[in-house]
């Protein structure tokens, strides 16, 4: 499922749809369509240029960006790398072969480094003097260069046979696993191998062959997965430590924990400190089916033993301290995620966003260590803000737009920020914030790219509204509201409820090149996206109900929303459809049995259907513990956990009456498959109009591009064809 955890590693993998693997030999170039109406189209989406990541030089006079196209017609993608001056000007193309480029970042305000081939490469920053610098025979998954130019981290991956044993070697065309415990498979792959940092020397010669693995013989992961990258690790700023993040758990362990640690590896002696535990620190035993809700957030224990996800370590400028991002209670991987401040001197951790009820997603520091001024990203009533905070725990929100930053970093010696920006309306662009703490309203956001300016002006845009609506237990809940483009309020239009995923991520300003408001607007329906309860950025009380009730008050809000919607008088009531995505997948399959005849049709994408199936079909066991309390089959259930079985979607298929589409993708091990096929199985056996559009080649999301358009065209025929 879609997870909090993720937001920092994903903002821009996700908005962009995903990277597709590296593509060699392809170039891909900026697209030139032509649409024949002003209508966003399947083929106009993935004609988009997408910004996937972003680096200033020192000086900030200069910023090297990487943009990912698509063709459609070749079924594959094109990274490459561009160069500009601060304020925008001076575009210039760096990539002119067919490879990918990938990863840039500045070794000094003249020299760019990045990836090519699975190796580490360096060209001065107008596109000359290409060199190799690592001979790795492509191995090379990430780096990150210590401040001082002299050592280098890289990110590989080397084989492990944890879980899964090594065949015999007179058996080489094998093709069977023989599992020996759990976590065999993550994400969308079998973990046959894993990442390691590993750090080398660097000098005049290039990147030295001599690493050192920072883990050596340790069966550990680091970057994490399934979504780790360098933004995982740091050089300290006397380039002589390293803090990496990892969860050092393996088998049963691993599958039914959060616990992520923030380690110091000292590069000339190779020991390793843990900043997240006491020295002598002991696990407790834990009974894998148990859920483990009775930690308690706050208490002095969790103050210097830290059991939950710790990730993103970032040293201050001044290098004394720190920070990170930490979460609160091991097993709960949608925990109020925190600003956590280490003291390299002292030894103490810090809370520093105490009084923001809500999540940090991205954080950096400013160049005044003194006051501890941190820039960080976080949700709140639907949408992703600047803020900025001291020592006193004192925030400041720097923007309030109806829009969603997705990640930041500081430029021009901590003046001045570098931020991507997207929202219902606009894919991702980056900007220069010129912050104003003591002034907030005087904060200065401008924009520099405009990446897909030449098709964004071929279309009408869609028009956002909010909507406060009142919920049955007497609260209000945001929902965002969608029209479409070229709105007249006196027609009737077709009505789209959507139920987000998470189930406790936000229904902020995304962009999404599958779930995309624009075109669904555009397609001639109205959307009613709320911020029902389990969403964060309306405090934790709200965040939390939803856990170990997924099919009480959440439903409800759901209800409400749509409700409130049909008294618009633009609303056709007559025409509603249903649509989600994994938690949103399940709350569909749910609601088909309970809607009460609001509805005329139903799409459900990589859902849940059948509750008890999916306890042990998941492999991150630590979210099924947390969500549903307790393992099936044990006889002294909790009273949520006898809830959220009894409850669970394929329970109620025999109040099924109305048509559904379900989605899914084979190599989806978070949902697996079979329960979408499943739900359509038991669909049609009802005599229910289904439709299973299954893709053998994909995970929990579409990544390729003609199995988006694919998606794309079925998704509004459906549509179409009941509510039209």
């Amino acid at each position: 499922m879609k997870r909090v955890i993720a937001l920092l590693t994903l903002s821009l993998f996700l908005l962009s749809g995903g990277q597709l693997k590296a593509e060699e030999n392809v170039r891909i170039g900026k697209q030139t369509i032509k649409l024949n109406d002003r209508r966003m189209t399947p083929e106009a989406l993935w004609a988009m240029g997408r910004i996937s990541g972003y680096s200033a030089s020192p000086d900030g006079r200069h910023i090297v960006y990487q943009v990912g196209y698509y063709s459609v017609k070749a079924n594959k993608s094109h990274h490459v790398l561009y160069i500009m001056n601060a304020d925008g000007t001076g575009k210039q193309l760096l990539t002119k072969g067919d490879k990918n480029e990938t990863d840039a970042a500045w070794l000094d305000n003249e020299t760019i480094a990045f990836l090519t081939g699975g190796d580490v490469w360096s060209m001065k920053f107008d596109g000359s003097n290409r060199r190799q610098l690592s001979q790795t025979k492509g191995n090379v998954e990430g780096f990150k260069f210590s401040p001082d130019g002299k050592k280098v981290i890289l990110l590989k991956s080397i084989p492990f046979h944890g879980s899964i044993q090594e065949n015999p070697s007179d058996l080489p065309k094998a093709t069977g696993r023989l599992v020996t415990d759990l976590m065999y498979r993550h994400w969308d792959h079998y973990v046959e191998s894993i990442q390691h940092p590993f750090v080398t020397d660097v000098d005049e010669n290039g990147i030295g062959n001599d690493a050192v693995d920072i883990l050596q013989g340790e069966p550990y992961e680091c970057p994490m997965e399934p979504f780790g990258g360098i933004e995982q690790l740091d050089w300290s700023k006397d380039s002589k430590s390293i803090a990496y993040t990892c969860r050092k758990k393996t088998g049963v362990a691993y599958s039914i924990s959060t616990d992520s640690d923030i380690y110091l590896y000292n590069v000339e002696t190779r020991e390793t400190k843990n900043l997240c535990k006491p020295a002598n620190y002991k696990a407790p035993a834990v009974e894998p089916t148990k859920t483990l809700k009775t930690q308690s957030v706050n208490s002095e224990e969790n103050l210097q033993n830290l059991p939950g996800y710790d990730q993103n370590p970032k040293f201050s400028p001044d290098g004394r301290y720190v920070a990170w991002l930490s979460m609160s209670r091991d097993g709960y991987e949608s925990d109020r995620q925190r600003l956590c401040c280490y003291d390299l001197a002292t030894g103490e951790h810090k809370f520093l966003t105490e009084s923001f009820d809500s999540h940090v997603d991205d954080f950096c520091w400013s160049d005044n260590t003194k006051d501890a001024q941190i820039y960080f990203i976080g949700v709140w009533h639907g949408t992703e803000n600047l803020y900025s905070i001291n020592w006193k725990g004192e925030v400041k929100q720097l923007t309030d737009t109806w829009t969603d930053f997705g990640s930041i970093q500081m430029m021009n010696n901590g003046k001045q920020l570098l931020a991507e920006r997207h929202s219902y309306t606009a894919p991702a662009d980056l900007y220069v914030v010129t912050p104003n703490s003591k002034k907030p309203e005087k904060t200065v956001v401008a924009q520099i790219t405009e990446e897909n300016k030449q098709i964004l002006d071929q279309l009408d845009k869609p028009t956002v509204q909010q909507r406060w609506v009142k919920t049955t237990d007497g609260q209000q809940m945001l929902t965002w509201i969608v029209l479409p483009p070229n709105f007249d309020e006196t027609k009737k239009y077709p009505t789209l409820l959507f139920c987000e995923g998470g189930p406790q991520s936000p229904v902020s300003q995304f962009w999404s090149y599958r779930w995309n408001f624009f075109i669904m607007a555009s397609q001639g329906y109205i959307i009613v996206a709320p911020n029902r309860r389990g969403l964060p950025g309306f405090g934790q009380e709200w965040l939390e109900e939803i856990s170990g009730d997924w099919t009480g008050q959440c439903m409800k809000d759901y209800m409400s929303a749509i409700d409130d919607a049909t008294t618009l008088p633009y609303v056709d009531k007559d025409h509603l459809g249903c649509v989600g995505a994994s938690f949103g997948g399940f709350s569909v399959y749910y609601l088909a049995g309970h809607h009460e005849g609001r509805f005329k049709c139903f799409i459900a994408h990589d859902g849940a259907f059948n509750l008890e199936a999916m306890y042990t079909e998941t492999e991150e066991n630590w979210f099924s513990n947390w969500e549903y309390d307790d393992a099936y089959w044990n006889k002294d259930l909790t009273a949520n956990a006898r809830k959220t079985y009894e409850n669970s979607p394929h329970r109620f298929v025999d109040k099924w009456d109305t048509p559904i589409l379900c989605i899914h993708g084979e190599k989806d091990y978070r949902i697996n498959a079979t329960q979408g096929m499943s739900a359509f199985n038991a669909a049609r056996m009802r005599g229910i109009e289904a439709q299973l559009l299954i893709f053998p080649d994909e995970n929990h999301w579409v990544l390729k591009p003609q199995n988006g358009v694919l998606w794309q065209r079925t998704y509004f025929n459906w549509l179409d064809r009941w509510l039209k």
